[in-house]
């Protein structure tokens, strides 16, 4: 992701994200992405369902209520919840402040992108991100917020630009890479159900429906297959693999 031409100044944010945007090094300040408010149809078909389910069932129609109540469009401490892109990193903050603070060369992102589908036909998606710092800290991100196709991409994009150099150094010392159960090396990938195979031997890499599958040389069914919510920095592990068997590097 490149900074927007007509990114708003620094001076717009809070004070408190900006001091440790500044204290953690995260260099220029990017883009804000805010909480995805209910649109009207949506909004009105709560309201009557709440109604309908308080006046016939009660328990129902106190759940429409409590969906109607938790949503940015009426709750302030909801509607006050942001994502901060800058240079080098992100800052999440809420009502209180910020409450987590991730750099791209320290962090890694676990992602799980969903299509729902009802009678074949495609009702919507649903993304969930879950960032881990080196200290264990753990925070989600879910569709929640606006365009998350943007800023979801724009995480994995960064983790790879920030921290492909360092894997690639690393292999050229021969050592192994881990992206989760997937152990990588220049020689080959292992995994601890199929053991280890020589990249001349894996014929391709294929991802569908979700899932990274590594197809073997002379073998019909594919020699691995892992969700990509299993592979922690899932583009950085696609960047490797394809510096690895290019020669690269």
């Amino acid at each position: 992701m490149t900074a927007p031409t007509a990114a708003p100044p620094a001076q717009q944010l809070p004070q408190d994200v900006v001091h440790l945007a500044t204290a953690e090094g995260l260099g220029t300040f990017w883009e804000t992405f805010l909480p995805k408010r209910l649109g009207a149809v949506r909004m009105t078909g709560l309201v009557l369902f709440a109604l309908f389910g308080l006046a016939l069932f009660v328990l129902p129609g106190l759940f429409f209520v409590w969906m109607l109540v938790q949503s940015p469009n009426l709750n302030r401490k909801q509607a006050a919840k942001r994502i901060h892109l800058f240079e080098r990193g992100l800052i999440v903050a809420d009502h209180t402040g910020p409450v987590g603070c991730f750099r791209w060369d320290s962090m890694a992102a676990l992602q799980q992108i969903t299509e729902r589908y009802a009678n074949g036909i495609h009702v919507g998606t649903s993304y969930l991100y879950t960032l881990y710092t080196r200290d264990g800290s753990t925070l989600k991100l879910t569709n929640f917020y606006e365009q998350p196709e943007r800023w979801g991409a724009a995480i994995q994009q960064e983790i790879t630009r920030a921290q492909l150099p360092g894997v690639l150094e690393s292999l050229r010392r021969g050592e192994t890479v881990r992206f989760g159960d997937l152990a990588v090396t220049t020689g080959g990938i292992a995994t601890p159900k199929r053991g280890a195979v020589e990249w001349s031997q894996i014929q391709g890499l294929e991802v569908k429906n979700g899932v990274v599958f590594l197809k073997k040389s002379g073998k019909f069914l594919p020699w691995s297959n892992t969700q990509v919510g299993q592979i922690p920095n899932f583009f950085l592990f696609l960047a490797t693999v394809d510096a690895i068997r290019r020669r690269a590097f």
